[in-house]
């Protein structure tokens, strides 16, 4: 009972600080106060961590990349739409086996540390970009080669997509900790993943544009080399406790009970049910991005957008994401998930909607402008498509088994990439079935279709997800139980970040 009731204290204490402000002034101080309580709960260390990894490595250093990316597929490299949708999905398979990665942070560690040693060489090769999008190395490559052979580029996203797996997976296995540790505030971390990603991205797509136009995408990608760098901080500042005589002989043993645990927790129903909702979702939901965005920039079948106007269209995104952050944090949390996804999903296909509009031209018949319309549709579909991940985000987290934290979180997040790569992957056949080139529009309208009635059709699924909310357990008995054993671990457990006042004065 006291256990319970200092888990809710912080937020009583955050609501009991409101009360005292009022108009705008209180407005703007709630999120301060939301995250001095994560910050005084979790320790603040391990909110700099999600801003920086989310915020500045994944949010605006992806946003960067996305935009560089694609104008150098389509302007450097000149593949066909359906070719830059199959060559994505290779970059994101490192994302596939993150379980392995999740696997390596939490039972071997290196030099007698578990987490500080992934930072580490995760920033060696990440770029920031949530899709994978070239590591350090690799992204010097590509930027100041002239042209590198389509094979070699595609190899160099691919193992910048490896370090920005890792990089994920160890915020990730911090997070995943800390839900179980503090179960009444998963949701609220989440949220700060989410918040943090979304005004990253925000920044990012709004001077991506120019900086392509400026310096060309491979210039962009050697500013990525800034995010890796702050990542790599993060890693050199971590204090955690150091593992001290640890038996390396006995890792495989580890491996196999982590297997073991996994295999026991994903046989429960209420764990493979919406693991297998999840996938199916995704790979419905085909991605036929590449066809949309050069069909933006065509300059006799589509708007002919600019680069600068591409990066504004795209900005709109975050908001929405940001919005749906919001309204998920102060109105949607503590709905059961099997109800919020059943509208997410239904949302999704009516959204897709706007596409088919836009490509039909229909909102020109009703005096709307092109880039009004795309940045409605833009904003619109981020937002549902937030709505639809953070209650699956929530519930991902409350299915990992203690113990295997950033393990089995992986696996609950490659089975969803693996539905990302499976949707990128159709979608690039449907554009070549239909014969959408690089300037050949005729058929994307029906391709689009096509996918927004795919949508709607794992509505027919959603019995899978169970109707529980963020305070049900789903785990098995004996895997609660050991569950509860880890409510109040030691404080040299904890995973921290040295402060920087005390760095500074110990030099």
């Amino acid at each position: 009972m006291v256990e319970e009731e200092n888990l809710e204290s912080p937020k009583e204490v955050v609501m009991l600080e409101n009360e005292h402000k009022k108009g705008c002034c209180g407005w703007f101080l709630t999120p301060i106060f939301w995250i001095k309580m994560l910050a005084t709960e979790t320790h603040w260390s391990f909110v700099f961590g999600v801003v920086v990894v989310y915020g500045i490595s994944q949010g605006l250093g992806g946003a960067l990349a996305r935009v560089g990316t694609e104008y150098y597929m389509k302007d450097v490299q000149k593949v066909q739409p359906s070719e830059a949708q199959v060559y994505a999905g290779i970059t994101s398979i490192p994302w596939i086996v993150k379980p392995l990665w999740g696997l390596l942070t939490d039972v071997l560690p290196i030099l007698g540390y578990r987490r500080r040693p992934y930072f580490m060489v995760a920033a060696s090769l990440l770029n920031g970009d949530p899709l994978g999008f070239l590591g350090v190395t690799s992204m010097l490559l590509v930027s100041l080669h002239g042209k590198l052979h389509l094979a070699l580029a595609v190899v160099s996203l691919t193992a910048g997509s490896a370090g920005v797996a890792i990089a994920d997976v160890t915020i990730d296995a911090c997070v995943a900790q800390n839900s179980i540790i503090h179960r009444s505030l998963a949701s609220d971390m989440q949220s700060l993943c989410s918040l943090s990603a979304s005004i990253g991205a925000l920044v990012g797509f709004s001077i991506s544009g120019i900086f392509v136009h400026l310096i060309g995408p491979k210039g962009v990608f050697g500013l990525l080399t800034i995010p890796a760098a702050l990542v790599f901080f993060v890693g050199t500042l971590l204090d955690e406790p150091s593992v001290t005589n640890f038996n390396y002989k006995q890792v495989n043993e580890k491996f196999l009970d982590a297997g073991k645990a996994m295999w026991t927790t994903l046989k429960f129903p209420l764990v493979w049910r919406p693991c297998l909702y999840m996938y199916l979702s995704f790979v419905l939901s085909l991605n036929i991005h590449e066809g949309l965005f050069y069909w933006y920039t065509d300059a006799k079948a589509g708007p002919s957008f600019s680069q600068e106007t591409v990066g504004y269209i795209l900005s709109v995104g975050p908001i929405g994401s940001l919005l749906a952050a919001i309204l998920y944090q102060n109105a949607l949390k503590d709905y059961p998930f099997r109800d919020l996804l059943f509208w997410a999903q239904l949302l999704s296909g009516l959204s897709g909607m706007l596409d088919l509009m836009l490509v039909l031209r229909v909102n020109l018949m009703f005096g709307i402008p092109d880039f009004m319309a795309i940045v409605i549709d833009e904003g619109v579909s981020k937002m549902v498509g937030q709505l639809k991940w953070m209650p699956l985000l929530v519930l991902s987290s409350r299915l990992c088994p203690p113990g295997i934290e950033g393990t089995f979180f992986a696996l609950l997040m490659s089975i969803d990439n693996a539905g990302l790569l499976s949707s990128s992957w159709g979608g690039g056949l449907l554009l070549h079935i239909l014969k959408v080139t690089r300037t050949q529009f005729h058929n994307l309208w029906l391709a689009i279709l096509i996918r927004n009635i795919l949508r709607v059709t794992p509505l027919c699924l959603i019995f899978l997800v169970p109707r529980g909310d963020l305070d049900s357990s789903f785990l098995p008995a004996e895997l609660a139980s050991k569950e509860d054993e880890i409510e109040s671990p030691k404080e040299a457990e904890n995973i921290e970040l040295v402060p920087l006042v005390n760095s500074i004065e110990d030099k």
